[in-house]
């Protein structure tokens, strides 16, 4: 990359002190932001979550017309989701939340990438969520892949170099490497961004791995 991700901090704090939303100290203060608190807002989650394995979801029973309403010109999200784009894992309805709720980050194997770890400082800085999940799940193929190395077509491969480390520590054992995949990842948001790792200290922000069970629908915290 030719940017680094402190380059892009600094253009975001620019921007944010050209639209008036920084604090008399300089650091970005989120343009809408929820009243929860960093364990009110993973509480929430997963509240969400148990509903949706027990089979009691209450978000489809909001009104989408007054909910789209609400949004059309900006968004409140209470977390965020660093997930896999696995079509298994549909973030907002394993959580039982509906638009506007959850900020959504999805790539393979949940990694996280410069471009994820943007979107989710994005999330934190200027949408004020109060907690992300790096949500690793049963089964994935990204870390099944990246296990067995074999020569795949395109740029596949280029996920493998994120996943190894998890491989390394677990081996073979797919769902142990899941795990640490997702703890990996959650520990690097923790450390290589500035603006989370400063919300953490502020007790602004939790970040957190969780793996989703894709047969009993529960999510599980795995790093706590």
């Amino acid at each position: 990359m030719t940017i680094s991700r402190r380059s892009l901090f600094r253009g975001m704090l620019t921007v944010a002190a050209t639209a008036g939303v920084c604090g008399p100290d300089r650091v970005p203060t989120a343009l809408a932001q929820t009243t929860l608190s960093p364990e009110a807002a993973l509480g929430q989650l997963m509240d969400g979550n148990r509903r949706f394995a027990e089979g009691r979801m209450t978000s489809f029973a909001e009104d989408l017309e007054l909910l789209k309403a609400k949004t059309a010109e900006g968004q409140e999200p209470f977390a965020a989701v660093l997930s896999c784009a696995d079509s298994r894992v549909p973030v907002e309805l394993i959580f039982d939340q509906s638009i506007g709720h959850l900020f959504v980050a999805r790539v393979a194997g949940n990694i996280a990438t410069s471009a994820m770890i943007a979107s989710l400082e994005y999330g934190v800085a200027v949408l004020g969520t109060k907690a992300i999940m790096v949500l690793g799940h049963a089964n994935c193929g990204a870390v099944k892949a990246s296990i067995e190395a074999k020569a795949v077509p395109g740029q596949i491969s280029a996920l493998y170099p994120y996943i190894r480390p998890a491989v390394d520590q677990a081996g073979p054992d797919l769902e142990a490497a899941i795990k640490a995949n997702a703890k990996i990842q959650a520990a690097l948001l923790r450390q290589s961004s500035p603006v989370i790792a400063e919300h953490i200290k502020q007790k602004q922000l939790e970040v957190v791995a969780g793996y989703y069970d894709l047969a009993s629908g529960a999510v599980a915290l795995i790093d706590r």
